[in-house]
């Protein structure tokens, strides 16, 4: 799964980079973006790109309450087309969300049950953002009388050879030249779609233990990412 990252580059930055419009709500840098937060996301109108800000969680339409998106954090790639809370989304509702790197814990070795498991932050090593592949909508509530409130969830696939060290799932990265197909709206070929959904390549993996600090969503310092001698 993927269930913290990293966004702390400025948004007109992060704008620049996926030939986006930057965005009207600034969200303030984070270095241990956690499930319900806003983050960033990368949308279409089918002629230009924006970045904009969305609820980590995604809310289904049929949703009775908005907490139901803390459980959609990840959406597993192998089951887009099937599941109720996705399947539309996946049609017509596709985005990009910007991440600086992410963190995933490793158990421990010699007994998975027993031990605190080990916090990796992954990135890429030409320093790059990761673009994760992802879903949008918007929810509007049972009265349909409140604010519509648009939410996303991050795609996940079975790992390449450096994630499989120490996880069993990974977000879904997708490179530059997959972004036109991935957010046209017009697109709604899920064979095609799928295809793009696989391991990203290796090389694009650099990870290093760091401290168990980054466990406490209260924490929220660049130091996260520091490189740490592993645990035991």
């Amino acid at each position: 799964m993927c269930g913290r990252y990293v966004s702390a580059t400025p948004p007109d930055q992060v704008a620049a980079y996926f030939a986006s419009e930057a965005p009207e709500a600034l969200l303030v840098p984070s270095y241990n973006v956690a499930p319900t937060k806003d983050v960033y996301a990368v949308v279409s109108d089918g002629s230009t790109r924006h970045v904009d800000a969305f609820h980590w969680g995604l809310i289904p339409l049929w949703a009775k309450e908005a907490k139901i998106g803390s459980r959609m954090i990840n959406a597993r790639a192998e089951t887009l087309a099937e599941k109720n809370a996705y399947k539309s989304a996946f049609k017509r509702r596709r985005c990009l969300i910007p991440a600086d790197g992410f963190y995933e814990w490793q158990k421990n070795a010699e007994d998975p049950k027993k031990g605190k498991k080990q916090p990796f932050f992954i990135h890429r090593p030409d320093g790059e953002p990761y673009a994760f592949a992802g879903l949008w909508e918007v929810w509007r509530g049972p009265e349909r009388d409140q604010e519509p409130l648009r939410s996303c969830t991050i795609i996940t696939t079975t790992p390449n050879e450096p994630m499989a060290q120490i996880h069993d799932r990974m977000p879904v990265i997708l490179p530059p030249s997959a972004w036109d197909t991935w957010l046209d709206r017009e697109v709604d070929d899920l064979e095609l779609l799928g295809k793009l959904l696989v391991p990203a390549d290796p090389s694009l993996i650099v990870m290093h233990p760091v401290s168990t600090e980054v466990n406490n969503v209260r924490n929220d310092a660049p130091s996260l990412t520091d490189e740490v001698a592993p645990g035991p």
